[in-house]
C-alpha cells in the first residue's frame, strides 16, 4: 500500500488527541457531502423539468414544421408533396392555417389564435391525450367543433355544459377600417367540444378549429400558414429534416420540434447551468472547512512529522500525506452526497414527496425528477477537484512552514 496514503487513511478514521479536530473534519465531509447533495437534487430537478417541458411541447408540436420563408401563407401547389410521400420516415402531415382573432363569449372578449387544422391533424400530434374536458372533436353530424385551450377558456368563462357558441371576428382580407366597423369584420359562430391544457403560453394562445371553418373566416380557399408532419418511430430526424429541405427548396424553414421553440429551450439549459456554477461556488465555499481541518491537522502532528522526517521521510512524502487526507475528505463526502442525492432523488420519483402547489392543476401533481448518469459523473469530478484545490493551499503553504521548522 501508498506509505502516504496508508498515513493519511491513519490520520482520517483514528481518533486524534484534540476532539475539535474530529469534529472539524466531520464538518468538512459534511459540507462537502451537503453541496454534492444540493447539485445532484438541483440538477436532476431540472432535468425532470427540461423532460416534462419537451413531452408537453411535443404533444402539440409536430415531428417536423414547413413554413414560408417570405409571407405568412403561402398556395400549397408550390410545395411538392409527391416528393414527400416517398419519403420512408413520413408517417402523416395536416396543412394548417391560422391568424389572430378577436373572441367573445357570453360577456367577454378576447385575443386568440385560430389554428384550422385539416383532418389528419389528431394523427400529426398527441394533443387528443392532454385534453382536460370534453372531446378531441372537429366536425359532428356536418357542424364544426372547436378545441380550446384551458388559457383561453378561463379567461373567456367558456363552459361546456351550456350550448353557447364562441363568436369569431377576424379583419376582412384587403378590407380597411371604416366608420362602420363590422363591415371590416367577418364574423362566425362555433360551439366548443373540448379544453386541452399543454403549457401556459399555449393554453392561452390557441383555438383548434377544422381547417374549412378557418377558411372561410381569414378569406383564404387556398393557401395555408404551415405543413405540420408525424414521422415514423424508428425514423432518423437529420436525416429526414435534410431530405424534406431539399423538397421544400430554399422558398421554406424546415425545423424539427426543439428548433421550434429554441429560445426557450436555450433559457432553460442556461438556467440549469447557472444554477450549476452557483451551487459549485456554494461547495468551494464549504470547502474552506477542508482547510481548516488540514492546517488544525498539520498544527497537531508537529511531533509526527518530526519521526517521519527522522526516520527519513522526504518533505514531499510528508505532504503527499496531508495532501492525500483532503482527498480523501472530499472523496467521502462526493460519495456520500451522491448517495444521498440519488436516493433523495429516488424517494421524489417514487413517491411524490414534493408536491406542486395549485391541487393539481398541472401536468403533473408532483415536481418532476429524472437522474442522468452524466450529470453524476460531472458533478463528482466537479468536487474532487474543488476538493483538491481546498487542499493544496494548506499543504503548500502550512506543511512546509512546520516541516521547514522540524528540519
Amino acid at each position: 500500500m501508498n506509505f502516504p496514503f496508508f498515513i493519511a487513511r491513519r490520520y482520517l478514521v483514528s481518533k486524534k488527541k484534540q476532539n475539535i479536530i474530529n469534529i472539524i473534519s466531520g464538518v468538512a465531509v459534511s459540507g462537502v457531502a451537503i453541496g454534492t447533495i444540493a447539485l445532484v437534487v438541483v440538477l436532476s430537478v431540472f432535468n425532470g423539468i427540461d423532460s416534462l417541458v419537451k413531452s408537453l411541447f411535443s404533444s402539440f408540436d409536430p415531428d417536423m414544421k414547413i413554413t414560408p420563408i417570405e409571407g405568412k401563407t403561402f398556395d400549397p401547389k408550390s410545395f411538392n408533396f409527391e416528393g414527400l410521400k416517398k419519403l420512408e420516415g413520413v408517417a402523416f402531415w395536416a396543412e394548417i392555417l391560422e391568424k389572430n382573432v378577436m373572441l367573445k363569449y357570453a360577456n367577454r372578449q378576447g385575443i386568440a389564435t385560430i389554428k384550422g387544422v385539416s383532418g389528419n391533424y389528431r394523427y400529426v400530434t398527441g394533443l387528443d391525450s392532454l385534453m382536460v374536458n370534453g372531446n378531441f372533436t372537429f366536425e359532428n353530424d356536418g357542424f364544426n367543433y372547436a378545441i380550446v385551450g384551458l388559457g383561453v377558456a378561463n379567461s373567456l368563462g367558456i363552459s361546456l355544459s351550456f350550448a353557447e357558441p364562441i363568436h369569431v371576428y377576424s379583419v376582412k382580407k384587403g378590407k380597411q377600417i371604416s366608420l362602420n366597423i363590422t363591415k371590416a369584420f367577418n364574423r362566425k359562430n362555433i360551439f366548443p367540444s373540448g379544453i386541452f391544457s399543454v403549457q401556459e403560453q399555449i393554453d392561452s394562445k390557441y383555438v383548434l378549429t377544422p381547417l374549412g371553418f378557418a377558411r372561410q373566416l381569414f378569406d383564404e380557399p387556398v393557401n395555408i400558414s404551415s405543413i405540420e408532419i408525424k414521422l415514423k418511430p424508428d425514423a432518423n430526424v437529420d436525416d429526414i429534416q435534410q431530405q424534406i429541405q431539399r423538397i421544400a427548396g430554399e422558398k421554406f424553414h424546415v425545423k424539427n420540434k426543439y428548433q421550434q421553440h429554441e429560445l426557450i429551450y436555450r433559457i432553460m439549459n442556461s438556467e440549469k447551468w447557472a444554477i450549476f456554477l452557483i451551487l459549485s461556488f456554494i461547495l468551494v465555499i464549504a470547502s474552506f472547512n477542508i482547510l481548516g481541518s488540514l492546517s488544525m491537522l498539520i498544527i497537531d502532528k508537529k511531533n509526527d512529522i518530526a519521526i517521519l522526517k527522522s526516520m527519513g521521510a522526504s518533505h514531499n512524502t510528508i505532504k503527499r500525506i496531508f495532501l492525500f487526507e483532503g482527498w480523501l475528505i472530499s472523496l467521502f463526502g462526493a460519495v456520500l452526497g451522491v448517495i444521498l442525492g440519488v436516493l433523495t432523488c429516488w424517494a421524489q420519483i417514487q413517491f411524490g414527496v414534493i408536491k406542486f402547489p395549485g391541487n393539481g392543476s398541472f401536468a403533473v401533481s408532483a415536481y418532476p425528477v429524472e437522474i442522468h448518469y452524466s450529470n453524476l459523473i460531472l458533478i463528482f469530478i466537479t468536487v474532487l477537484l474543488i476538493g483538491f484545490l481546498a487542499a493544496w493551499y494548506p499543504v503548500r503553504y502550512i506543511s512546509g512552514k512546520y516541516i521547514t521548522i522540524q528540519e
